[in-house]
């Protein structure tokens, strides 16, 4: 080849519109990847919502497996870019997208049937690797395989291609975006699937022409030989950056994990709440990986500084719901920004992009694993959060984690703080009242604030303040705290001493009195109590049914078992069934020494174990009531009243059979759903809001409800169609019914808001 010809060959770029074009490929081809990448994330674990009971566990398991499946991707890319010429590399990927589109549309994969009643987890990672696996895979390793291809391209910009990782998260924030808020209210889950494919094929094509334009536009040899020269380093210093990478993606990873957890078991398992903190965290990444980050380390320290003794503090616990969720999603946009603003500052040359996008995938799936799958089976309660707080704490650029000389210059300061924390702690275990336990957290969190510039300091203060928090909560609230893939169960005694309550996240599922008010045991038959009295809203649905049907149910089917209240509400000679999916409620529930209702009331009631929607399309019809009163935290899930849920009730229930339905909710406003889907099945809907008349009894434990009657004729509700607290509710026939394919989160809580 002649010196002309060659000098032709690497001249590609160097017109001004030629380098812009070349640009603009890549951009918009990582653009698109990025955003099919994140689209079927929500899509996908939507599907998989109505088979595991819609826990939010669901999201945190999608998230270990979209986590791992990335770091395949990424190795994958790393492999094709630094032992295979493009020539070969282009070839091969195309092969695998090839693949990968003969393996769409996506949908649930076939022959998985029922999970088990143990290990959800394992189960649902099989499932999302059958459905899901290869599409995911191939998207994931487009990022730094292009990113990698760009680089050794003879472009301006090619020397450094860290910011084309904006333009993938760009991608990535818009799908998040767009899900809950345009996609999801506006297409069915099928069509939400064939558009996704559509965009598959189209983006196969642009990496076709992008690795034929990086081809034509390659950069000399021997600029790559020197950016690999440039690269090297010694072995040490070469893990050390690995493990800082590792480290320093680990953190915000599993944060992500505890915190959309959190959110999403409070309000309502679904795509709206599941991509906030994604969101965020990707928008984390467009504005670290810059030259000039803003706001400053300096601004964020502070910040992270504070709002970290805040979400420790005991007190926290008693936010309403709008402030704490301010709290922990603007605490963890905080760390994310610090660790993702250090991962920038400490990048490599670009001849090792593939391999550091390999470390910060490597960490991410680890603090996924942590969170979504180890922590639920080594911790009773949420314990990972606060232990990734303290850790983020340490993952500041003024703080070398790695470096001894850091930690010996600051060991005299930091033994005397080891002193008074463990002093303070002895003290909180022994003579310290309840009140000064409060005042003991608060000094060391106003301690906190003072050596906010010492991050050692800090981390070590932090750790204090959460030993201290969790002291201060077991003293105030005595009882245990029982863990499953389905949430954090919490066993405790009221304050009087009089009753024995079940928690779940932050909501009361059950109580029952274990003291006569002069502190004697009591030995009597329970009484339900909270939302489940006589006089409540299910008991005076069960109470009118029955007397309807001739004064006595035959057959009644109830959904979620909670301490088991609903028992006392049988009577003698009627069949019960309690259809649950959390084999740690059973357990509790028939735990004599707990919660007594089902052997005092109801020995002989069938538990049923699994999602109520799959195990009653097992039982026989004609029942003659079937109650619905699952609940995870504050969220109902939604499946349970979609128009096919509906459905299957229907075709349970008697002729003259009625369904019951709890729906309180802080968030949501759920009548119009459920009559909406009522409606096309040819059944009534009547409402009671106990908000409106019932008075909160707090020496009983009574509490108010909000419970929805359905039927085929409003006369087999008996007394509850007749004119007083039951108000009937009329569709509105221009609402989108819920199903299986379609739901909107945002319709239930504007309703909400304009009640």
């Amino acid at each position: 080849m002649t010196m002309a010809a060659d000098g032709a060959r690497h001249a590609g770029l160097s017109g001004s519109s030629r380098a812009t074009a070349f640009l603009a490929l890549f951009v918009a081809t990582i653009f698109l990847s990025a955003l099919l990448l994140f689209g079927v994330q929500p899509m996908f674990t939507k599907m998989v919502l109505p088979v595991l009971g819609g826990s939010p566990s669901v999201w945190s398991v999608a998230m270990v497996v979209f986590q791992s499946l990335l770091l395949a991707g990424y190795a994958y890319a790393h492999a094709l870019a630094r032992y295979l010429p493009l020539r070969v590399a282009a070839p091969l990927h195309l092969a695998v997208m090839g693949c990968a589109l003969a393996a769409l549309p996506i949908e649930l994969a076939a022959g998985w049937g029922k999970p088990p009643a143990d290990g959800e987890a394992v189960w649902l990672l099989g499932l999302f690797l059958v459905s899901v696996g290869l599409p995911f895979f191939a998207l994931s390793a487009n990022g730094p395989l292009l990113q990698a291809w760009f680089s050794r391209s003879n472009h301006p910009h090619a020397r450094d291609p860290y910011f084309l990782y904006g333009a993938s998260n760009i991608g990535s924030f818009t799908a998040l975006i767009a899900y809950p808020l345009a996609i999801e209210p506006l297409l069915t889950l099928r069509d939400q699937s064939r558009v996704w494919m559509l965009g598959f094929a189209v983006l196969a094509g642009l990496i076709a022409i992008c690795a034929a334009a990086a081809a034509r536009n390659a950069s000399a040899p021997s600029r790559i030989a020197a950016g690999v020269a440039a690269a090297s380093a010694s072995r040490r210093e070469i893990w050390r950056q690995r493990f800082g990478w590792i480290a320093l993606s680990l953190v915000p990873s599993g944060l992500l994990v505890s915190v959309t957890a959190h959110i999403s078991t409070d309000v309502a398992a679904a795509p709206l709440l599941w991509v906030a903190p994604l969101a965020l965290f990707l928008l984390t990444f467009v504005l670290a990986f810059r030259e000039r980050m803003v706001p400053s380390q300096t601004v964020l320290a502070c910040l992270q500084v504070f709002g970290t003794a805040m979400a420790l503090l005991p007190m926290t616990a008693a936010f309403p719901l709008g402030i704490g969720l301010a709290l922990h999603l603007g605490l963890f946009f905080v760390n994310a920004m610090i660790c993702h603003g250090a991962l920038y500052t400490r990048r490599p040359d670009a001849a090792r992009l593939t391999e550091f996008y390999l470390c910060l995938s490597f960490g991410g799936m680890l603090g996924g694993i942590f969170c979504g799958l180890l922590a639920p089976r080594i911790f009773s309660t949420v314990l990972e959060y606060p232990i990734l707080l303290v850790a983020a704490l340490l993952c500041r650029p003024d703080l070398s984690i790695l470096s001894a000389a850091s930690w010996r210059e600051n060991r005299r300061s930091l033994a005397i703080l080891a002193g008074l924390i463990v002093l303070a702690l002895l003290i909180n275990l022994t003579i310290l009242p309840r009140s000064w336990l409060i005042v003991g957290a608060l000094c060391l969190m106003g301690a906190m604030i003072a050596f906010w510039r010492k991050p050692q300091n800090v981390a070590l203060l932090a750790m204090g303040l959460a030993l201290f928090s969790a002291t201060v909560s077991g003293a105030l609230t005595s009882g245990a705290s029982v863990r499953s893939f389905f949430g954090v169960h919490k066993i405790a005694t009221s304050t009087d001493g009089h009753f024995r309550t079940l928690s779940h996240g932050t909501t009361l599922h059950g109580a029952m009195r274990i003291a006569n008010e002069d502190g004697t045991p009591f030995t009597g038959r329970p009484e339900p109590v909270t939302y489940f009295t006589m006089e409540g809203g299910i008991g005076r649905a069960i109470a009118a049914v029955r007397s309807r049907q001739g004064g006595r149910l035959d057959t009644v089917a109830v959904v979620g078992l909670g301490a088991g209240s609903l028992a006392c509400h049988a009577q003698a000679g009627e069949a019960w069934t309690f259809l649950e999916i959390d084999p740690e409620v059973v357990r509790i529930a028939r735990n004599p020494a707990l919660f007594r209702f089902l052997g005092a009331c109801a020995p002989d009631a069938r538990i049923v174990l699994g999602d109520a929607r799959l195990t009653l399309a097992d039982e026989p019809g004609g029942k003659s009531l079937i109650v619905v009163d699952a609940f995870s935290s504050d969220s109902i899930p939604s499946h349970l009243m979609t128009r096919e849920a509906l459905a299957l009730y229907a075709a349970k229930l008697a002729p003259e059979g009625a369904l019951v339905v709890h729906i309180s909710n802080r968030h949501l406003e759920l009548r119009h759903i459920l009559a909406r889907a009522a409606a096309d099945k040819g059944l009534v809907t009547f409402v009671r809001d106990g908000r409106l008349m019932d008075s909160i009894d707090g020496p009983r434990f009574r509490q108010a409800s909000i419970v929805v009657a359905i039927a085929r004729d409003e006369a087999h509700l008996g007394t509850l169609a007749e004119p007083g607290e039951w108000t009937r509710v009329v569709p509105d026939m221009g609402r989108r019914p819920w199903s299986d394919d379609f739901s909107n989160v945002v319709e239930a809580m504007l309703d909400e808001m304009r009640r």
